[in-house]
């Protein structure tokens, strides 16, 4: 798997945070002490450098009970695609200074000590939940895609413990419905299969044929919420 290239701060961090317009969109993603992960989608306000970066509260409705997580000293992960940058993605990891509810409510975070640039060509996975199906032989099941990349994806299918399926075999992913994309068709190839307690995971490797439209979708599921 390729490695993010690690950009010195002292030096380049700002520049390269400036790639995030603010206003522009990006995602949060909080993980509670207990190991629950969540993601959330946001706008960057902005940064000054080597001091704080800020960042709009996503909204609280769709927060839920996440919302008390969001309190200094927490890691938050904030992910966003650069405009003008066809694929490209920076991410960080920084802790919450303080939150502020005037005169809206906005994170203050710390300002990182390093920032991650990925392509989404390059094998950068996303921890999806995107509603799909399975073609296998004649047959569609019902799967949820829970991680995504450009070469392939993670399938889960609730009670797919009669699905007789092998590796080396060929199927089609099929998803209705994904934000602004509808009625989109995958062929893959199937790398492994894994039965679980209360269903299977299937792991498969896409054609290279659909390679344009898996980015499209790396791009929505970049943004969208979990």
């Amino acid at each position: 798997m390729a490695e993010p290239v690690k950009v010195d701060v002292i030096n380049r961090l700002n520049r390269n945070l400036g790639l995030l317009h603010a206003g522009g969109q990006v995602t949060i993603d909080i993980v509670t002490p207990a190991g629950k992960k969540g993601k959330f989608r946001t706008t960057f306000i902005g940064c000054l450098p080597k001091q704080y970066v800020l960042v709009q509260f996503p909204d609280p409705n769709r927060l839920g009970a996440f919302a008390q997580y969001i309190s200094p000293g927490t890691n938050i992960t904030v992910r966003g695609l650069i405009e003008g940058h066809e694929g490209a993605v920076v991410a960080f990891v920084s802790k919450v200074r303080q939150t502020l509810q005037i005169p809206s409510r906005i994170m203050v975070l710390e300002f990182p000590k390093t920032v991650s640039l990925q392509s989404l060509r390059s094998t950068i996975r996303i921890d999806t939940d995107i509603q799909s199906k399975i073609k296998v032989k004649q047959d569609y099941w019902q799967a949820a895609i829970k991680d995504l990349s450009v070469k392939g994806c993670q399938l889960y299918i609730a009670n797919g413990d009669s699905l007789l399926i092998n590796k080396g075999e060929e199927v089609h992913i099929v998803i209705e419905q994904f934000h602004s994309k509808s009625h989109v068709k995958l062929g893959a190839e199937i790398c492994n299969v894994k039965p679980q307690v209360d269903g299977l995971s299937i792991g498969v490797q896409f054609s290279k044929n659909d390679k344009d439209k898996i980015l499209e979708l790396l791009s929505l599921a970049l943004v969208a919420e979990l």
